[in-house]
């Protein structure tokens, strides 16, 4: 913790004004735990029993408002965290990922959202974030109402991606966010509500909590597609997201490298067992072609990835290139496909748009309207 306005023993007093039915308050009885103040940014997770969730909506919601109330508190971050085991699936031999994909998480959707696609990775470092970025970009482009999940709570780098890092979610009446609008896209990450250089040191439950309130509060109003751009990896944050909402369909980012196609198939495993479809896979820095003098090279190698798709059956949805352009507007928090929509770069994520929205009508079925429809 750093120098701040607010000291740990404010926040603890408030949070002993906050009484529990059954006697005693939050603070007494050890129910807080991760505080953490970042200036006049307060931190922390409330200890509840599995599956109480919405019950104690209403104690996490006083908790907030009475470290608010303390001077100098900017913001509140209030989170639930399960302090008991999930229970275990009614067939011991089933895998709880499946079970649970299987009933209660299908039946789940974002109110006036028609389509939900994860952009996934099996690792970190393969350019899923920027991928994810320029194909909600490019979707909005063939003319779809689009928003923008940062599901990265650990590492959320969409903020800097869009230049949108000052800018803060408006909360209505402490239960509603609204979405930071940026090139036309309604977006929400966890580094909107957390300082760039601060970090995220909580454990699973609580990441989980946190994903399950982003999901929840926000209010995204009529989308055909929310992108949903997954953490690197398979873990807590993924089974979340798959048990939450139903996810119409995964893209898979990969490198051509083997080392990243490895991973690549652990992740399209993963949607498999949690009875999510893969839209596909992409390869990204897929080539290089030299401003100067145009020769091409394929730096980490080329074609390994369609060979993937080939030997899972699974689609191709194209190749994106390794190039200064798409380096440069990233960092400068103007992404290609806003940047520069004539050029090539972009094109190649406008190609993977068209993929995309073409696989979304056929998981509608062969004779359904596109994915935009009139209202």
């Amino acid at each position: 913790m750093t120098d701040a306005v607010v000291s740990e023993g404010q926040v603890w007093e408030a949070l002993g004004t906050v009484t529990l039915p059954e006697g005693g308050d939050v603070s007494s009885r050890g129910l807080v735990s991760g505080l953490s103040i970042r200036g006049g940014v307060v931190s922390f997770a409330i200890e509840i029993e599995s599956g109480e969730a919405d019950a104690k909506e209403p104690l996490r919601d006083a908790c907030a408002r009475a470290v608010a109330a303390v001077p100098g508190v900017e913001r509140v971050n209030a989170v639930l965290t399960a302090s008991a085991h999930a229970p275990k699936p009614a067939n011991p031999s089933t895998n709880p990922a499946r079970h649970t994909a299987g009933t209660a998480a299908k039946t789940q959707h974002l109110p006036d959202v028609k389509a939900i696609v994860a952009v996934a990775s099996g690792k970190g470092g393969v350019g899923k974030s920027t991928t994810a970025v320029n194909l909600a970009l490019g979707l909005q482009a063939e003319g779809l109402r689009v928003g923008l999940l940062d599901a990265d709570i650990y590492g959320p780098s969409l903020p800097r991606l869009l230049g949108v890092g000052e800018r803060k979610p408006e909360v209505k009446n402490r239960t509603t966010i609204t979405p930071v609008e940026a090139f036309g896209l309604r977006t929400m990450s966890m580094g909107y509500l957390v300082p760039e250089d601060t970090a995220t040191i909580w454990r699973g439950p609580m990441v989980t909590s946190a994903i399950q309130q982003l999901l929840r509060t926000v209010e995204w109003g009529k989308l055909d597609v929310l992108v949903i751009d997954f953490p690197p990896g398979t873990g807590d944050a993924h089974l979340t997201l798959a048990q939450t909402v139903a996810i119409t369909g995964a893209v898979i980012v990969s490198t051509p490298q083997d080392i990243a196609l490895i991973d690549a198939r652990k992740g399209a495993k993963m949607f498999e067992k949690v009875a999510v479809p893969v839209l596909g896979i992409v390869e990204n820095m897929s080539y290089f072609v030299c401003p100067h003098c145009g020769e091409r090279s394929e730096i980490f190698g080329h074609g390994g990835a369609k060979a993937e798709a080939e030997a899972t059956m699974t689609a191709f949805l194209g190749e994106i290139p390794l190039d200064a352009r798409i380096r440069e507007t990233s960092d400068a928090g103007t992404p290609i496909v806003a940047a520069d929509p004539q050029s090539p770069q972009a094109e190649s994520y406008l190609a993977l748009a068209r993929g995309v929205i073409e696989k979304l009508r056929q998981a509608e079925g062969a004779a359904a309207p596109p994915v935009i429809r009139e209202e």
